[in-house]
């Protein structure tokens, strides 16, 4: 028997023996965490390391930290930095796959998508984003976000993850660019508001009850909410509920890193651990790969280039036509585009008026004018 042969045999006896003692193979996934940082004190991360490594024998905590710890693998750093630092390289060489860490700065571009529970019938929804920028423009990260969520939920194991837009600012025109996307080709499916009027823009009532597979909002509301749902139950200092603020996703983006809060429990830290092990076993990266080359095959750039024009109206003043009663209501106009909205139609004879209805932002015409409005508002791309 040759050389090679016998050390085959070896490692497959070795690897038996080890599925035999501990239930899993050799062959995990690696992931990191830094133990420093946490307002909770750095006890409260190793109690999750542990809670991790005792729930889930699929993959292997490595500790990136001060303190050595048996039973674990340890990689030793003294600050945060340095943890980071560290971090970095191990993921850089292959040595972990991923790794869960707090107060880590992205490049722009890069966000995270957080995973929550809902707290009624306990549905898994990805709240994208709640770390991070994809873009210095609003409604063109909010675009992006919606991508990031698609990935962060298919490296999961959903397939067809439903989208929904929360009512925030700029949902109205994010809806417009990911409807011109989905007809490009690009697969995405909507989901339905819970609300009697439906639609894929989605109220607190739908997060609530986990309308949709992926959240889209801005990630300040994105972080809001997912320091809403993890510590609803405690008060707020502690999180105790989810998966953390997730792994931080972009174009081109080539590590695995999820984060966590300071205020985050070890029973979050935990679930992050295993949120960051599935997209990693998942390959994340490559599930990001693919989903930017279907974008980018169907001028997903130029797409949003052209919808991000504003309708500013030229600098002369327009003047209001003759005002009349106005009954009818006309929805979809983003809040940003309100006021653009109502001036355009005055440059073209139409009396208006902006309001706010219980869903968001109207605008207010005259019955008569009703239908010519519509027409106008569809022309000029503000519904």
């Amino acid at each position: 028997m040759s050389q090679n042969v016998k050390s085959l045999v070896a490692e497959v006896f070795n690897d038996l023996a080890n599925i035999l003692e501990n239930g899993y193979s050799q062959d995990r996934v690696k992931v990191g965490i830094t133990t420093l940082g946490s307002e909770l004190g750095e006890d409260e991360i190793l109690r999750a390391a542990s809670l991790a490594k005792n729930k889930y024998s699929d993959f292997e905590v490595v500790l990136i930290g001060p303190n050595k710890v048996d039973g674990f693998t340890c990689y030793e750093a003294k600050t945060e930095d340095e943890c980071h630092k560290v971090m970095e390289k191990l993921l850089d060489e292959g040595k972990i796959s991923g790794c869960v860490t707090l107060h880590y700065n992205f490049p722009l571009g890069v966000s995270t998508v957080g995973r929550i529970i809902t707290p009624a019938k306990g549905k898994e929804v990805f709240l994208a984003t709640t770390t991070g920028t994809a873009s210095a423009n609003r409604v063109e990260a909010m675009v992006k976000n919606a991508v990031y969520g698609i990935i962060a939920a298919k490296s999961c194991g959903i397939k067809n993850p439903t989208v929904g837009i929360l009512n925030v600012e700029g949902s109205r025109q994010v809806e417009k660019i990911l409807i011109e996307l989905k007809n490009r080709g690009y697969d995405l499916e909507f989901a339905s508001s819970i609300r009697k009027d439906g639609g894929c823009v989605l109220r607190g009532n739908d997060v609530l009850a986990g309308a949709a597979d992926v959240v889209v909002t801005d990630s300040l509301t994105g972080n809001l909410l997912m320091k809403i749902f993890s510590a609803f139950t405690t008060g707020g200092d502690y999180e105790a509920l989810g998966y953390g603020y997730g792994p931080g996703i972009g174009q081109n983006y080539g590590r695995i890193i999820n984060i966590i809060s300071r205020a985050s429990g070890a029973p979050v830290i935990c679930e992050a651990l295993r949120y960051c092990a599935t997209c990693a076993k998942n390959n994340l990266l490559k599930i990001a790969d693919e989903e930017f080359k279907k974008l980018n095959s169907i001028g997903f750039e130029e797409i949003l280039r052209s919808s991000l024009k504003t309708n500013k109206e030229e600098a002369q003043e327009v003047t209001a036509p003759p005002k009349k009663v106005v009954t009818a209501t006309i929805s979809g106009v983003d809040i940003l585009e309100l006021e653009n909205a109502v001036k355009k139609l005055w440059s073209k004879g139409v009396y208006a008026e902006s309001g706010m209805g219980c869903t968001g932002p109207v605008v207010m015409v005259s019955d008569e004018d009703h239908d010519n409005a519509i027409k106008i508002l569809k022309e000029c791309n503000f519904i």
